[in-house]
């Protein structure tokens, strides 16, 4: 059995940026994931403010020196024209975001744990959580045993901790399966930046997101529809880079995202699909702000309950507020999915 001061349950975005913030603080930090990188998933568009985070947690420079691709904003094809919708103006140009490959961010984000003092254990599979009497105290995985005050679970979609203690979740759709995939070649339209665009059955996300790399994510309305794992008519030309997968982006949220000894982030808190574009930039934030919450209990332990309340509302508040502007752009919608109303 190893003692620490926090175990991390994944090392994507979350996982990685709560392990970061906490070896900052000085707390001693293990980060298990189960995955060998590098590994595929979708969410390559970080929308401008993303680089505040990324100093925060260490990575800007690298990111800047990687030359990723920039961006100041989307075309959008929702029923009517086809059209550019700019991020806007700031103090020295034109907001920006970025195009940066999932496979790149979660190796720079885990280089900088391990700068940071983090101990990673990968591939190490989480088996079974450990509890005493109160409050969860650690974690039982396929090479030990691991006991700390706290466990942030940055799991992702397998919600591996709400489903290890049973915690209720409130669902607002019906299932959703994303599927995306990965295409190589030269696409000849110069407006294939990244954009989405409406269609009968819901909607096609496109993207270039390196020197002849794209990437597309097609969502269906309808869980029974086999059309959307087919890439866009606009990549038919490009070179299929591996098979399209999916991932499940039912909207829902954990009802119980902290308790004793134990928050939740990143997807494995709160899910909603990814129209809104701001996957990565949810999972940064509510994995810093879970080290924060982890941060100031141990400082303040007579405080923990008024710490966790202040953290699932946080995580309530986010959800609720972007479900609303989810349920407005889908009203929009030419076509939009009856279970909104």
């Amino acid at each position: 059995m190893i003692d620490h001061d926090v175990v991390i349950i994944g090392a994507g975005p979350a996982g990685a940026a709560a392990a970061i913030l906490c070896a900052q603080r000085g707390l001693r930090v293990v980060l298990l994931e189960q995955a060998v990188f590098p590994r595929k998933r979708p969410g390559e568009t970080l929308q401008p403010g993303v680089e505040l985070l990324l100093q925060q947690l260490g990575v800007a420079d690298a990111v800047q020196a990687a030359g990723f691709l920039r961006h100041t904003g989307h075309w959008v094809q929702w029923g009517g024209a086809r059209q550019f919708i700019a991020f806007g103006q700031g103090a020295t140009g034109p907001d920006r975001g970025f195009q940066i490959p999932r496979d790149a961010l979660d190796s720079l984000l885990l280089s900088r744990a391990v700068e940071s003092g983090v101990r990673v254990m990968q591939p190490c599979r989480v088996l079974k959580v450990i509890r005493d009497p109160r409050r969860v105290c650690g974690v039982q995985t396929q090479q030990d045993d691991f006991t700390a005050p706290h466990v942030i679970d940055a799991s992702g979609t397998s919600s591996w901790l709400s489903r290890q203690l049973q915690l209720r979740w409130r669902r607002f759709s019906p299932p959703l399966i994303a599927h995306y995939g990965y295409a190589t070649g030269v696409c000849p339209e110069a407006e294939i930046f990244c954009g989405i665009e409406a269609d009968p059955l819901g909607w096609c996300w496109t993207a270039k997101i390196g020197e002849h790399r794209y990437h597309w994510t097609r969502l269906s309305f309808f869980p029974e529809n086999k059309t959307q794992v087919i890439p866009p008519a606009v990549f038919k030309h490009l070179t299929a880079s591996g098979p399209a997968r999916g991932a499940d982006v039912t909207w829902r949220v954990c009802q119980q995202a902290a308790g004793d000894g134990f928050f939740i982030a990143g997807d494995a808190a709160f899910v909603l699909d990814p129209a809104g574009s701001q996957g990565v930039l949810k999972a940064l934030m509510s994995g810093m702000m879970a080290a924060h919450a982890v941060i100031q209990a141990r400082s303040t332990p007579w405080h923990e309950l008024s710490i966790q309340q202040q953290y699932q509302q946080w995580v309530n508040e986010w959800f609720n507020r972007d479900r609303r502007k989810m349920c407005e752009i889908y009203r929009t919608h030419p076509f939009p999915p009856t279970w909104l109303f």
